[in-house]
């Protein structure tokens, strides 16, 4: 069962809510594997889990997802104290850690379940994000490249993945990682 894992990298119950002061954001950048190690090796975050949101399906499975006929993406979860990491910190990491211009791919991964989406948990998170796409968009744009694709909207049920899927990459280094960012950076 999920509910008795421990994360691998932070020793923490993977089920825990975030402690007070703390929040909570979901990100999907196509393969969730190697979006969870971004966010793990950002020091100071407090948490990551990998799952599955944005469908209709009530606690899917990875199987069911990769048919991408259940409308969830593959998804990061992560729990970070906004005083210590900020979200625009996580929002940087974000932006330039994939393409978020492919629509419902990233790189050779190809379905819904692998689009670009951001699922808010508060509405200060919405508008934070959407400000940050804003600005990305406008570095996209004189680099030449396409829109934006990714979707931001309130964050609905997280069901987490198989227990073998967290944090894959500590576990397999060698595993499949298909992310690549565009190589333009949001600041600067």
């Amino acid at each position: 069962m999920i509910k008795d894992i421990t994360h691998s990298i932070f020793d923490r119950p993977l089920t825990i809510l975030p402690p007070d002061g703390m929040e909570s954001i979901l990100f999907a950048m196509g393969c969730f594997w190697g979006a969870e190690r971004l966010f793990w090796e950002k020091e100071n975050v407090y948490l990551t889990a990998v799952g599955y949101s944005g469908g209709e399906i009530v606690n899917p499975s990875y199987e069911q997802v990769c048919t991408g006929n259940t409308g969830h993406a593959e998804v990061v979860s992560v729990i970070f104290d906004p005083s210590i990491v900020s979200l625009e910190t996580l929002l940087t990491i974000f932006w330039e850690g994939h393409n978020p211009t492919q629509g419902m791919r990233q790189g050779n991964d190809i379905g819904s379940q692998y689009r670009s989406a951001i699922y808010t948990c508060s509405p200060q998170q919405h508008k934070i994000a959407q400000q940050t796409k804003l600005q990305y968009q406008a570095k996209l744009t004189a680099a030449g490249l396409a829109q934006i694709t990714t979707e931001i909207r309130p964050a609905e049920t997280f069901y987490f993945a198989e227990s073998y899927h967290q944090q894959y990459l500590a576990k397999n280094p060698n595993g499949y990682c298909g992310l690549g960012g565009t190589g333009v950076l949001l600041a600067g």
